[in-house]
This record gives C-alpha cells, structure tokens and sequence, in this order.
C-alpha cells in the first residue's frame, strides 16, 4: 500500500507540473461557468487566445438565466436584455509575478454591447488540459447615461463568475 501512495504521489506531482496556465503566443483557453450578479444569475463562457508573451485577446458571451423579481419594480427581461456579447484584451500577468506553470492572473478590459468594463481574474490548472476560473467584472462607461431600466441594468453591473477552464 505504501509503495502504491508513493507512486500516486509521482504521477500526480507529474501532472501537476505539466499543467500550464498561460504558455504566450499561441495559447488559446476556453472557460464556462456561472455569473452571480444582483437580480439575476446565469452562464458565461469566454475564449482567449495569446498574441504575445504576456497578452491576449478574445470574447466573453453571457446569458443570465434566472431573475429574481423585486416586488418594488416592474421587471420583465426579454432575450436582448439578457444576453451580452464583449470583446476582450487580458494582461496575463501569472509568470510576471512567478506564480508557477499552473496559476495565471489576467486583468484586462471589455467593450461590449451594452458598456465598456474591466475584469480581474484567474485560472488554476489541474493538468495541461482542465482547471478553474475566477473572474469579478465591472462596467466602465455605459453607453446609455440616462436612468436605466432593471432589464438594462443586468448587464451593467458588478458580476463574479466561477467555472471550468481548458486548454485547446
């Protein structure tokens, strides 16, 4: 039993030590997870690609599923309410700050459909191909200055998102 948990422990420090969370030009990774964000949650999936050492660019798609009705406002979201579509350029900062082949940290910012924002995020990598996000965004700029509705308000607000990352 002892010889089985000594070569357990072989194979996964392996594997662990294989996993690259951000490998530069070339690199692309795929992430979905779940959004939590005041009067609703829903899914959001993101794609990368590296364009140099430490940057890249992609989108983010998000759809919030469930909201939650205040009883103090009118509040009927239709698809477009609910769905935002952004373009992305992250600073992936992980070997900057010498964080290991498995982390990476990436701030970065966002022009969408409905606002120009910024997020702050990372990944954990498992293994080469499988890890976890965690990502906070905010608005900027919205693009409507005025009195916003609560559909309009979905997708300008602080979100944190949580989910699966992969290397592709």
């Amino acid at each position: 039993m002892k010889k089985v948990i000594v070569l357990l422990t072989f194979v996964l420090a392996a594997t662990f030590a294989n996993a690259q969370a951000f490998e530069g030009k070339g690199d692309s990774k795929f992430q979905v997870g779940a959004n939590f964000q005041d009067n609703g949650t829903g899914i959001v999936t993101t794609y990368d690609a590296g364009l140099g050492e430490n940057f890249s660019i992609g989108f983010t798609a998000t759809y919030i599923l469930g909201v939650k009705e205040s009883m103090d406002i009118e509040f009927d979201p239709k698809f477009d309410d609910r769905v935002d579509v952004r373009a992305r350029f992250n600073a992936n900062l992980g070997s900057v700050f010498q964080l290991g082949n498995e982390v990476d940290i990436y701030p970065g910012l966002s022009l969408g459909l409905r606002n120009f924002g910024a997020h702050l995020g990372t990944r954990y990598f498992f293994t080469d191909g499988f890890g976890v996000f965690m990502e906070f965004a905010v608005p900027l700029a919205k693009y409507d200055n005025s009195d916003l509705t609560a559909e309009q308000e979905l997708n300008n607000q602080f979100v944190f998102s949580i989910g699966a990352a992969f290397n592709l």
